[in-house]
């Protein structure tokens, strides 16, 4: 049943814009002073290197689907995906559905069947461990904390079990033999679990797929996810993150596999909600007539 537009006085959305602007201008301001000094960071670099959305398109505001903003919109409609209706401004959500239909399609089925099964706890993040095996060349100028044969020698002795394909694809040749699985882009649907670092870490990506259909707050909530889970994800890979402020979680010693695991198991509290929301918006939208 198609739900009746909800309208935002001029005033309110206007605070929320800038509230928000103002909110991602501070979340944002370490990177953009390293940014603009071209100062890398091989932890914070990653959300903006591996994902698609720019800082710019993070800080605009958008109500979401079935949301009419009031008042003078002239600058809402010289935005993309927007149009004029009665009393105000909406999404324009049938233009959104011509260009991406399929992409939320798979989105709600790739939400639906990872909501449906339990979490796994017990990967220890090994997959960061994999993509250094055997190699001398790593994807970040880091030193490794166990130095390579360490490296090697504990990812060979506590085995991988990824179920994320987006990280296997990352393995070192040798690391690959290691995973419990073969994984292929096909086994996404069948495989990808709640627990998963990474998984939870990609709902952001499907937050800003969806974007403007949904409301900016729920993106910049799974981004802030992201942002948390890359940090233990580093905290725990094999590379001495000392120097960027990061306590190793040393998964090398039952202690630090432990830390890992209760850190992993709230993340999975905390991204079940936020799979929730994006689920529901992806329904509502599809189902508009």
């Amino acid at each position: 049943m198609t739900q009746p537009p909800r309208i935002l006085p001029e005033a309110q959305w206007r605070e929320r814009r800038a509230t928000h602007e103002a909110y991602v201008d501070d979340l944002l301001a370490d990177h953009r002073w390293r940014a603009e000094r071209g100062i890398t960071h091989p932890v914070d670099d990653f959300l903006w290197q591996y994902y698609t959305f720019r800082p710019a398109q993070l800080r605009r505001w958008h109500p979401g689907h079935g949301v009419v903003l009031a008042g003078d919109v002239s600058e809402v409609l010289a935005q993309r995906d927007y149009r004029a209706t009665d009393g105000g401004a909406t999404v324009d959500t049938e233009a959104v559905l011509r260009q991406r239909r399929a992409t939320l399609v798979r989105s709600r089925d790739l939400l639906v069947a990872v909501a449906q099964r339990p979490g796994r706890f017990g990967c220890f993040g090994m997959h960061e461990w994999a993509m250094v095996h055997g190699v001398r060349e790593h994807r970040h100028p880091l030193p490794l904390r166990l130095g390579q044969q360490g490296t090697d020698r504990l990812v060979e002795h506590l085995g991988v079990h990824c179920s994320h394909f987006d990280a296997f694809r990352f393995f070192t040749p040798s690391g690959r033999p290691l995973n419990e699985r073969q994984l292929t882009r096909a086994d996404q649907l069948d495989l990808e679990q709640p627990g998963c670092l990474h998984a939870n870490m990609d709902l952001y990506r499907i937050a800003y797929k969806l974007s403007p259909l949904v409301d900016s707050a729920l993106v910049l909530a799974c981004f802030e996810l992201a942002r948390d889970i890359r940090n233990l994800d580093m905290a725990a890979s094999p590379y001495d993150v000392t120097g960027l402020g990061l306590d190793p979680v040393p998964v090398e010693t039952p202690a630090g596999r432990a830390t890992y695991v209760t850190a992993q198991r709230g993340f999975h509290d905390r991204a079940a909600p936020l799979r929730t929301r994006l689920q529901q918006a992806v329904d509502e939208v599809l189902d508009h007539p």
